[in-house]
């Protein structure tokens, strides 16, 4: 037998609070991730950006010579 829980409106209050907390930190928790890939994203095209240019300047400085 399933017993059906009748709440009092502070009790849903409190559970409609609770809801919009956890989709709130949800939220938060995604936009973080998003902004932390976007970070990594920069910093890969940078080191890639010197890993190649920094060589190809080097023999640019020293062939001349």
């Amino acid at each position: 037998m399933s017993k059906t829980k009748k709440l009092t409106a502070k009790q849903r209050a409190a559970r409609v609070q609770a809801a919009k907390e956890r989709e709130e930190r949800a939220q938060a928790k995604k936009e973080k991730e998003s902004r932390r890939k976007q970070i990594f994203t920069i910093v890969v095209c940078v080191i890639l950006v010197l890993a190649l240019g920094i060589p190809t300047m080097a023999i640019a400085v020293f062939g001349a010579s």
